[in-house]
């Protein structure tokens, strides 16, 4: 893998998107906006193929890291396992206070997807309660949000209001996806392009498909954080421009780009 310095690619603000617009897109599996007839993509098999070998019942992905013969290929986050795909460039998100890694995001094209990865119980599902947290605070900000059914199961679709460096007022179009995996809970936000560009959506989506959760054997309590490590010869970049997508916490320290 090669490190290098990057700058960062912000999802810009999107007033002109109605919630009904992105609800039609996602039922239709699309990503385009309502009104719009959808770009052609690939069919999901022809990237089930790159899938790593599972055993479990999760066959389309993410995947546990108990249920992956084999690990080659990927790269090792800890507790994550990220399939490098062309044009990648992958940040580390550092907590500056602590040094510790709480957040990996990945960016293709004009596309971004932060994957933030914590502890979960055997039998309870987290997502059904941790989806109503981030529809409850996104209302509290005068956005809104909606439920809908999607490649992963339910996820939220929402307009967050965003203020533009030239002080404008304007909202970003955000899509919350949330997965329930044996002791641990993987929840992805995906931003840019991809809400309304059906390729890239897609490619989000299969990466996402692709991702291996490493959970370990340490007990721990309910939503804690995984532990994410940096991987060696990464190089920092405590430039702190701007924020993730749905990362709600006071600071935000040094960063690792990664080119796939």
């Amino acid at each position: 893998m090669i490190f290098k310095r990057k700058k960062k690619a912000v999802a810009e603000a999107q007033p002109e998107q109605t919630i009904a617009g992105l609800n039609a897109a996602a039922a239709n599996g699309t990503g385009e906006p309502a009104g719009e007839k959808p770009a052609e993509a690939p069919e999901a098999e022809a990237a089930a193929q790159d899938a790593p070998a599972a055993t479990s019942e999760r066959a389309g992905g993410p995947f546990d890291g108990d249920d992956i013969e084999d690990r080659e290929g990927f790269l090792d986050l800890g507790a994550l396992l990220i399939k490098p795909v062309p044009g990648l460039q992958l940040r580390l998100e550092v907590e500056e206070s602590t040094q510790r890694v709480i957040a990996v995001a990945l960016e293709i094209g004009g596309s971004r997807m932060q994957l933030q990865v914590f502890a979960a119980p055997k039998t309870d599902e987290l997502w059904p309660g941790i989806s109503t947290q981030i529809a409850t605070g996104i209302a509290d900000q005068g956005g809104e949000t909606e439920m809908v059914p999607g490649r992963f199961g339910n996820e939220l679709l929402a307009r967050v209001p965003q203020t533009a460096p030239d002080g404008r007022q304007g909202h970003v179009a955000l899509r919350f996806l949330g997965i329930d995996g044996p002791r641990w809970f993987l929840r992805a936000v995906i931003g840019g392009s991809a809400l309304t560009d059906a390729a890239e959506s897609k490619i989000m989506e299969d990466t996402l498909a692709q991702v291996v959760v490493v959970r370990g054997d340490t007990p721990m309590p309910p939503t804690e954080l995984l532990s994410l490590t940096v991987p060696s010869g990464a190089l920092a970049r405590p430039d702190g421009a701007g924020e993730a997508p749905g990362t709600e916490r006071p600071e935000r320290g040094p960063e690792i780009t990664q080119i796939g």
